[in-house]
């Protein structure tokens, strides 16, 4: 798996990671929560402070994998992961700064 070097696969990566990063704030944040209670919370809490801190945090995963891919030299991967933390940042940067 680490060593599959195609832009693509990158960008899949870098979409999944982030929700696996999310799931885990979840799970140790909200852990007596339901997903749904979560999110409910997340998106009706003013400023979306936690949503964002949760957004913000679940981009730890794609660094993590960014990392290990440029450092096994599968540069290509590693391009779509920081393609895809890109757009999450935006995002991110986005709500925090208009909502």
């Amino acid at each position: 798996m680490f060593k599959k070097d195609h832009f693509t696969f990158g960008l899949l990566l870098g979409l999944i990671a982030p929700l696996a990063g999310l799931l885990l704030f979840k799970l140790t944040k909200f852990e007596s929560f339901t997903i749904g209670e979560t999110l409910q919370f997340m998106m009706n809490e003013s400023g979306y402070r936690t949503l964002t801190a949760a957004l913000s945090v679940s981009l730890l995963a794609n660094a993590t994998l960014f990392t290990i891919y440029i450092n096994k030299k599968v540069d290509k991967t590693a391009k779509g992961i920081f393609v895809t933390t890109l757009v999450y940042g935006l995002f991110i940067l986005l709500i925090k700064t208009f909502y």
